[in-house]
């Protein structure tokens, strides 16, 4: 008995331990929610610091708690109308001496979203207001941000190097061939080059030329932005002749930018801090460097969306579309269709404003977000299209319930073409000694067959879905543009357009942001534009993913060093190859129905990666290339 007693008062030990230990850890973690909340009345006098410290998107991915916790959460990202309106805020507020551009750790963001932050950053300077832009060194995105600014500064052991767009594209025919991978694939489109790196070792001819036309009038969009916020800056002789420009100044590539007039001042960062400090005041510690502060959440919160007159609801299509249901910064289906009808019924909203930010994805969900999208055109309720960066592949096909579509001149749009994709391994199963033998009662019995590939009979009747649901794409832009079927068929073909070409073959109707959207969508529904408000259809994130955010940020702050350097620099932005390769690998092996997805758009932004990189599947296929 006394065995037992002890034994007992051990577990009751342990159980009170376990709920003291909960019982902390809950209230600890409240604490530091609490304590992370912004606070409007933080605000004082002093610099509006914009710290990057991560990528500009149109809607932040949520953070997964479990991924937080173990380290391996995303890279920071920043909601691009956020940054906006915290920058057109500080134009006219007394409180803000100036600007700070910390851009360190910026990772960047699409041309057409980085254009319209450099435009918010430049009314602030021509609002007579100083923007200070400091990097260890800049690279395009970073200095797309800074060119805006009343004064660039660089670390002395830093500088400038501007590459241009471009870049090479992984292609896996090679590899799938090796390992015995056999990719079915089911496409229309002459130009549909998604799924090339699946089936070739290289670009196609008209992959190339399509590419070519893209890159070229991206980048000329992204060259007159520098030149219009710099004009004294000699950016075709960065761009064109790097090797000269270094030469006069042995090398150093600090020099050579203060030469080039591409930067301002040379200094580290207490001394770029100092220069603050004499702008805004000195920081409260009295430290070296340190000057007064606003924090950016706090600028935020102590300004929010005002929301005068009548509502008109905006609903934003971000990241990849998918079936069923996903957090933000991917597009669910269900997700956002559910918020859509769910938003038009509760509001009573005088328009519908669309934000679309995709490179596409599945075509049923986004038949599914267009069918929630035509119960508001149902109700006579005028809809407005606003395309973001991207609005390509099942991007557009969501836009198509639009009666005026609004792009920037660098959103990457088109893409009208669908594909499938079905990987099957009956010659990798044969290299392992594998194989396969059945009954099948039709000749669809068992198909698609991954053990034993598709016959014929499934092959024609894949392909001839994919043309069937491509006619229907077709016919909804026909109907949509008011164009004849045959002309949509001649500019589809999944080739991808800039914003300015889309605009002259009456794919969009005119440039503009957001606001310039709302703004339309109210005067078409015979309302003024200053007496409006925007109401957002989005799912707002839950305590759970909060508290992640907040140990993200933690994290980040006390485990990730600066960049240091152009090398660091570059290293820092080119670690997301990996994580691109990863995710082509994954498309491979998911095949998850008809896609309707540009795949070639993700060169253009961004390459988002988790500090712990899942290397899963590249652990896979190295062991199977060893044996």
């Amino acid at each position: 008995m006394k065995l037992v007693r002890g034994a007992w008062k051990i577990l009751v030990g342990i159980k009170d331990a376990l709920v003291l230990l909960a019982m902390l850890l809950f209230f600890g973690l409240l604490f530091a929610l609490l304590s992370a909340t912004p606070n409007r009345a933080a605000v004082s006098p002093g610099a509006l610091v914009l710290e990057l410290d991560g990528s500009i998107v149109e809607q932040p991915a949520e953070i997964s708690p479990f991924a937080a916790l173990s380290g391996g959460a995303p890279i920071k990202e920043y909601r691009l109308r956020d940054v906006v309106r915290a920058l057109d805020a500080a134009r006219t507020d007394d409180r803000v001496k100036a600007v700070v551009l910390d851009l360190d750790r910026f990772t960047g963001g699409y041309p057409a979203a980085l254009i319209e932050v450099g435009e918010a950053i430049r009314r602030v300077r021509e609002a007579k207001k100083p923007v200070l832009a400091f990097a260890t060194a800049y690279t395009d995105p970073g200095y797309l941000l800074a060119a805006n600014a009343s004064e660039i500064w660089s670390d002395p052991l830093g500088g400038v190097m501007l590459r241009g767009i471009g870049g090479s594209q992984l292609y896996y025919k090679g590899l799938i061939d090796r390992l015995g991978v056999n990719a079915h694939v089911y496409r229309v489109g002459e130009y549909k080059a998604a799924i090339e790196p699946f089936t070739r070792a290289d670009q196609s001819p008209e992959a190339r030329e399509a590419n070519e036309a893209l890159y070229g009038a991206i980048f000329e969009t992204w060259k007159n932005a520098l030149k219009t916020a710099r004009p004294q800056a000699q950016i075709d002789m960065a761009l064109n002749n790097p090797v000269e420009l270094l030469a006069g100044q042995q090398g150093d590539m600090a020099r050579a930018a203060l030469a080039a007039k591409m930067v301002d001042t040379l200094g580290d960062r207490i001394a770029f801090g100092k220069r603050v400090a004499e702008i805004a005041g000195e920081g409260a510690k009295k430290r070296a460097g340190q000057f007064a502060e606003i924090k950016l959440d706090n600028w935020l919160a102590a300004n929010p969306v005002k929301k005068p007159g009548s509502p008109i609801g905006v609903v934003t299509i971000a990241g990849e579309i998918i079936d069923g249901e996903a957090p933000a910064g991917t597009a669910g289906g269900d997700t956002i269709a559910r918020a859509l009808l769910k938003g038009i019924a509760e509001h009573d909203i005088k328009a519908l404003v669309v934000r679309v930010d995709s490179p596409g994805g599945s075509v049923t969900a986004s038949e599914r977000i267009r069918q929630a999208i035509l119960q508001a055109k149902a109700k006579r309720i005028p809809v407005i299209v606003s395309m973001g960066s991207l609005a390509a592949s099942g991007g557009y096909w969501v836009a198509t319930p639009g009666d005026h579509i609004f792009a920037e001149p660098a959103t990457i749009t088109g893409s009208i073409g669908v594909f499938g994709l079905i990987p099957t391994f009956e010659n990798t199963l044969a290299k392992i000694g594998v194989t396969t033998d059945g009954v099948q009662t039709t000749p669809l019995s068992g198909q698609p067959d991954i053990f034993a590939g598709t016959n014929a009979e499934t092959d024609a009747v894949l392909q001839a879905s994919v043309e069937d649901i491509y006619r229907d794409f077709i016919a909804r832009v026909s109907e949509a543009r008011d164009m004849p079927p045959a002309r949509v068929n001649e500019i589809a073909q999944g080739r991808v357009w800039d914003g300015g070409t889309a605009r002259q073959l009456g794919l969009v109707d005119q440039f503009g942001g957001l606001q310039e959207a709302i703004r339309y969508a109210a005067t078409a529904a015979k309302l003024k534009p200053d007496e409006v408000h925007a109401v957002y259809f989005e799912k707002e994130p839950g305590w759970e993913a909060q508290l992640a955010e907040m140990f993200a940020s933690e994290e980040e702050d006390d485990a990730e060093a600066a960049p240091s350097g152009l090398f660091g620099r570059i290293a820092a932005e080119q670690r997301g190859v990996l994580a691109r390769a990863i995710g082509d690998v994954r498309m491979l092996l998911r095949a998850e129905g008809v896609q309707a997805r540009c795949l070639e758009c993700g060169g253009y932004g961004p390459r988002a990666v988790s500090r712990q990189a899942d290397l899963s599947l590249i652990d896979m296929l190295i062991a199977k290339l060893g044996a």
